[in-house]
């Protein structure tokens, strides 16, 4: 094909291309088969690189590409990107239409309801009435076009000056590459149709609006997180938000975000906020399908009622509504105040949290022997769940809560799941109120209660604690450790309540016969859970010091434990009995364990002291009388290019899993790490890093981003 001829059928696809992109992300539906879509985009990316000097930037091809970014450019918006005013409540937006009201009579207007004494609310009118439209819970951004063509994208930042994120915008489907008209213009606006064309031919455009990422979309993200093993993200507005500010704008592309318009900047005459939604989606732009003109509280009211009863059946997250003056001129006039415009208002709905009353502080005893508070509640609904605890995790944030037994508290649910004290009504207080005091003695066996020197927990001394002892058996089962099908937390109690076990060990003597008359078994539940625990007598080392349960002690550092004594130590067979082992392990001194790349004092110390605990010896015997063998893996070096370099991993990595990574970096002789210490070579951040990070930057440990880390490791 001749270039003259390639160019012709290029316009021609892009043409078609944007029009199906236009019918699929704002009409909703597709002349064309995605699979013959395909095909037109195929085409055109083909005819693209045999004529590269005919791609131009809104080309459809253009949505993903080119290579990372190093930084963000910062961007200073010409109009400043305003937040707004938050009420929840309908007195605080009768508040809200009374102050503008006021502001509206010194511009010489009237309201058709002036009076405040009125049973049912007021219906103020301004000229052309309210607007409403939803409260998206995504990122505000700013989209500039020139010449039709967007130029830039940038977030809204401070208000003033934001982060150019043009390459990440231009993956997301819904925003479109080129401004043009689609179909004909109501009568009502049609009159701007001379000024809009001029415009998108030869001037520049703003449109503003919400990148947000669909529940289906989120939970589809979450799931593989889980699958992967790694950390879930919190909610679809963070993952949103780390989406566009990702420097690699192919895996902003992997997010499949999506784009709703609110805002348009430009003037093209229009004289209501309203109209301005018809011309965004004229534009190829989707905007609200459910916003509508609004007349007052009542209407108000009921549009937020609405929304709120279908709230959880959106494609999106919302967090309320958004009113605004329709009329422009009026908008303009009211003017701003602070960061935020006085003719808008975020009517937002309440957080899923209520009062209740503290009846009683009491302590739980967990597995190492640390004591958590937790606080019963007169019981109480939050968002359809009936919470009668919620934990108070320690004595410290009881001091900072300044909680009391008897107070009433705000209670709300930490991401819909966990019971969660926000605020102490201090005010409600009667002075019949108690101080909680963590307890001296073990609230289960009675023992003495310590806490170390620079440390918030409270623990029992007792290491034969039943609490212990169940939490502890809770722990040898699970998944990173033994893993054993079928042994959960309401077996083991009923085990211990019958008196068939005392620790782990005597797991593997049970037979069919002891468990069968046991009430939820039967003879082939009693077969199986058998065979089950049969089959895990052979178990990997760094599992086996993890089921333990030692202070401290979690996965990295019984990895870090494991391939310290399969390098150090001459062993005879990769797997063998843990009388074999322990002998190795009781020789390890604590200035041994303390040079172990990544292993910290504390932990050092732990380990020493469990294995020279004379119960815990005794406990190892009987494991090896019930036939646990320990299997000892050998380490698959792949070079040596990390070795004597220790690593830390803190947020969410993008292009492999977190547990990928960590195996890479032991194959290349490194070590990895739970804790960040000053001995620490690298820390390794990827998306939404948590404490490790501020650690790493206080310690001044070299921090590697995961580009960094890629790098080093290819």
């Amino acid at each position: 094909m001749h270039k003259t001829e390639a160019k012709k059928r290029i316009e021609k696809l892009r043409q078609v291309i944007h029009h199906q992109r236009y019918l699929y992300h704002v009409l909703d539906r597709l002349d064309l088969s995605e699979t013959a879509l395909d095909s037109l985009k195929h085409e055109l990316k083909k005819l693209e690189d045999e004529f590269p000097e005919l791609i131009t930037p809104d080309s459809p091809t253009q949505r993903v590409g080119g290579a990372a970014l190093d930084k963000f450019q910062k961007v200073r918006h010409a109009v400043p990107m305003l937040s707004l005013e938050d009420v929840f409540s309908e007195e605080e937006f009768l508040e809200w239409t009374d102050r503008i009201t006021k502001l509206f009579n010194t511009f010489g207007g009237e309201t058709s309801d002036k009076s405040k004494s009125e049973v049912s609310p007021p219906n103020v009118r301004f000229p052309g009435g309210f607007f409403g439209e939803l409260k998206f819970d995504g990122l505000a951004v700013s989209l500039l076009y020139e010449n039709g063509v967007l130029l830039q994208a940038a977030t809204r930042g401070d208000g003033e000056i934001g982060e150019d994120v043009t390459q990440n915008i231009k993956t997301i489907e819904s925003v479109p590459l080129r401004l043009e008209l689609h179909g004909k213009l109501p009568q009502h606006v049609s009159l701007y149709q001379k000024e809009i064309s001029r415009v998108l031919a030869f001037g520049t455009v703003e449109v503003r609006g919400e990148v947000i990422i669909t529940k289906k979309n989120f939970a589809r993200i979450n799931a593989a997180q889980k699958k992967k093993g790694e950390k879930i993200y919190a909610n679809p507005r963070n993952l949103a938000a780390g989406s566009i500010r990702q420097l690699d704008s192919a895996i902003t592309a992997s997010r499949h975000l999506d784009f709703f318009a609110y805002d348009l900047v430009t003037d093209f005459g229009q004289q209501t906020h309203s109209e301005e939604h018809i011309l965004l989606t004229a534009f190829g732009f989707k905007s609200d399908p459910e916003a509508l003109c609004l007349q007052g509280l009542r209407e108000v009211s009921k549009f937020r009622n609405s929304i709120g009863k279908k709230r959880d059946n959106l494609a999106y997250h919302v967090d309320g509504i958004v009113v605004q003056v329709d009329n422009n001129t009026l908008f303009q006039k009211l003017g701003v105040v602070g960061k935020a415009p006085r003719g808008a208002i975020a009517f937002k709905f309440p957080p899923e949290e209520t009062t209740t009353r503290v009846v009683d502080i009491r302590s739980q005893v967990g597995r190492t022997g640390v004591l958590t508070p937790v606080a019963h509640l007169e019981p109480v609904n939050i968002g359809g769940v009936m919470v009668s605890r919620a934990t108070l995790h320690n004595a410290d944030e009881i001091e900072r809560l300044g909680i009391k037994i008897g107070d009433t508290v705000v209670v709300g649910r930490a991401g819909d799941v966990i019971p969660d004290i926000r605020a102490v009504l201090k005010d409600l207080r009667t002075g019949k109120e108690k101080t909680f005091h963590m307890p001296t003695k073990c609230p289960v066996c009675g023992n003495s209660v310590d806490r170390a020197e620079g440390e918030v927990a409270y623990r029992c001394v007792n290491k034969n604690c039943p609490a212990l002892k169940q939490k502890g058996l809770y722990h040898f089962v699970s998944k990173k450790a033994f893993d054993i099908d079928g042994l959960g937390p309401k077996i083991i109690d009923v085990l211990l309540d019958q008196g068939l076990m005392q620790d782990a060990a005597d797991l593997f003597e049970l037979k069919e016969g002891d468990l069968a008359p046991l009430e939820r078994f039967g003879e082939k539940s009693a077969s199986n859970l058998v065979k089950a625990i049969s089959e895990k007598k052979q178990v990997p080392f760094s599992r086996f010091l993890y089921a333990l349960g030692m202070l401290h002690v979690g996965e990295e550092n019984a990895l870090l434990l494991t391939k310290y004594i399969s390098t150090h130590h001459s062993l005879p067979t990769t797997h063998g009995k843990i009388s074999k082992l322990t002998p190795i392990l009781q020789g390890l001194s604590v200035d041994d364990l303390k040079n172990i790349p990544g292993i910290g004092d504390k932990v050092a110390e732990s380990i020493y002291s469990w294995f020279h605990d004379k119960h815990h010896i005794i406990y190892l015997e009987k494991l090896d009388k019930v036939g646990i063998h320990v299997e000892i893996p050998k380490l698959k070096i792949a070079g040596l290019s990390l070795r004597g370099k220790s690593f830390v991993f803190t947020g969410e990595m993008e292009h492999m899993s977190r547990d990928e990574a960590k195996e890479k970096v032991r194959a290349l002789g490194g070590d990895v790490s739970e804790s960040v210490s000053k001995k620490t070579g690298y820390v390794v951040v990827g998306e939404n890093p948590g404490s490790k990070y501020n650690k790493a930057q206080e310690f001044g440990v070299t921090i590697l981003h995961e580009k960094e880390f890629l790098q080093l490791i290819t």
